[in-house]
């Protein structure tokens, strides 16, 4: 038994059977709001009976009925439309794009639609939407592969947040239902079924929180603290900047790794305040090089942390090139934990001199 079904209700709480994770942490988080709030509905490409893509929302059309779960013909721009609409006229939808790369032929309906119009109407309209999308590198091509959560945050009236635990998930994706804006929450596939709810895998796994709770915007985490360098990383390249300072440990360097988790808002205080600390900045994210998220942390600490630096900062993105079907041509553009051990000694070798 899967989905909901998998789930052991007591009164109003919800426990985790199995495991968490970031899919069962996204669809609990879900589940609870629907819950609460009669106005959340559910709808995109084969989310009812199949449960989503990555079988995200399974379970929740045999608990909520077709009225509130809706599977939607295979197009983003209706998709994307229909939730501004319904959105606008008071709902508060919950849309599943199967991958971000398909966002593109969403690209009016969210950045012209969706992120303008509560400015637009002088604050009389909102539109409480949030659009799931997986993002990241699985060995599906050029175009299934991609990481746009820059594209987004460069649109004024969108949100943009970027988990990388499942205690993150659940916390962020219940505060993006309720928020009145629209958010986009991008979702790696290789977190999906990682055995996580702490703060890394590393740590043991903490039992399931049973209560709704919430995580604000704009608040960093700090994932593992250091004094060497700061290495600010998303998504799944917050665990292989994780295993890279575990290594590098060893070497006698000590790595301090934030989360952002939002992008927009993004905690700027957090990262300049580690950055003061250690005097070295290495950002690791899994989007293009080239006007990337790395590009935009990087200009900010050169701006207001320029006189902490001790070395020049390191940017580790994905090379300007579409991502590659081949395992090993994959393997060699996406950043890994050698090639952020290799970023870090040379941060740390410039520093030296």
């Amino acid at each position: 038994m899967n989905g909901i079904n998998n789930m052991e209700n007591t009164g109003s709480e919800t426990v985790y059977l199995k495991e968490n994770n970031l899919k069962t942490a996204i669809r609990e988080a879900i589940n609870q709001s629907m819950e609460n709030d009669a106005d959340v509905i559910v709808f995109g490409e084969d989310v009812a009976e199949y449960g989503g893509a990555y079988k995200i929302t399974e379970g929740l059309l045999n608990k909520y009925g077709p009225n509130r779960v809706k599977n939607t013909p295979i197009s983003e721009i209706a998709i994307a439309g229909a939730a501004v609409g319904a959105a606008i006229a008071g709902l508060r939808p919950v849309i599943e794009i199967q991958f971000c790369d398909f966002l593109t032929c969403a690209m009016d309906q969210v950045c012209n639609q969706a992120a303008k119009i509560r400015m637009m109407s002088g604050g009389k309209m909102s539109v409480p939407l949030v659009i799931r999308t997986p993002i990241g590198s699985t060995g599906r091509g050029a175009q299934h592969s991609q990481c746009l959560e820059a594209w987004f945050m460069h649109t004024s009236g969108l949100k943009v947040v970027i988990p990388s635990s499942a205690y993150d998930a659940k916390g962020l994706m219940a505060t993006s239902i309720r928020d009145n804006n629209p958010v986009l929450f991008f979702e790696h596939k290789l977190l999906y079924a990682m055995r996580n709810a702490g703060k890394n895998e590393l740590e043991p796994i903490r039992p399931a929180l049973r209560e709704e709770y919430f995580l604000q915007f704009g608040e960093a985490d700090i994932k593992r603290e250091g004094k060497d360098v700061t290495i600010v990383a998303t998504a799944y390249m917050v665990h292989e900047s994780l295993r890279a300072a575990a290594a590098l440990e060893v070497e006698g360097i000590s790595a301090e790794i934030i989360d952002p988790r939002t992008l927009v808002p993004l905690d700027e205080k957090t990262i300049l305040e580690s950055v003061e600390k250690t005097g070295r900045l290495v950002i690791v994210s899994e989007d293009n090089l080239t006007c990337g998220v790395a590009s935009e942390i990087a200009a900010i600490v050169a701006q207001h942390g320029f006189i902490n630096l001790k070395a020049p900062i390191m940017r580790l993105s994905v090379p300007d090139t579409p991502i590659p079907f081949a395992p090993s041509n994959e393997k060699h553009v996406i950043p890994g934990v050698v090639s952020i051990m290799q970023t870090v000694r040379a941060v740390m070798e410039v520093a030296s001199h």
